[in-house]
């Protein structure tokens, strides 16, 4: 009987990784702000969901709401810092990030945190959703949060940008 593939699009002998890169994301987040400005970034993370993600993608397309539960506990496991809790049920996965170690690592080295940071869990995650028949709401941010994954038919109401907290030091 063949092993189910990884959930996560990529493979690492580490079994976690090097925090570090959160120097690189906040970094590339705030040139592409200041050179492109907001829409370019958001274009940048929605083809980032889309075309780098889309092996995650047809997973959840496949196998549904137990494939985006069992990416988000591999992802997070894998995230040096992490505090997070995953749930699942019939209608929704909810993701409940208590520590983001991203946010986290930065502010302990005193980096300046793009303020639309947290906005890339939102346009990464929708572009990995929509065309697997989901979608993402976010609540919180700057830190801690809560990503809500349902069925596109259940949820009406467009991602209120206003409701993702502004990241800060």
């Amino acid at each position: 009987m063949d092993e189910p593939p990884h959930p996560l699009p990529y493979s690492d002998t580490k079994p976690t990784g090097a925090a570090d890169f959160y120097f690189a994301i906040n970094a590339t987040f705030r040139f592409l702000l200041e050179r492109f400005g907001m829409a370019g970034l958001q274009r940048y993370w929605t083809e980032l969901g889309e075309q780098y993600h889309a092996p995650v993608t047809a997973r959840w397309r496949e196998h549904g709401l137990p494939a985006i539960a069992d990416y988000w506990r591999a992802f997070f496991a894998a995230e040096p810092g992490a505090v997070v809790r995953v749930a699942e049920n019939d209608a929704s996965v909810i993701v409940q990030v208590d520590v983001c170690p991203a946010i986290a690592h930065l502010r302990a080295h005193g980096r300046e945190i793009v303020p639309c940071f947290c906005q890339h869990c939102y346009f990464v995650s929708e572009a990995m959703a929509r065309p697997a028949g989901f979608t993402v709401r976010i609540q919180g941010g700057n830190g801690r949060c809560q990503q809500t994954f349902s069925p596109r038919a259940a949820v009406a109401a467009p991602q209120e940008l206003s409701q993702i907290e502004a990241a800060s030091c």
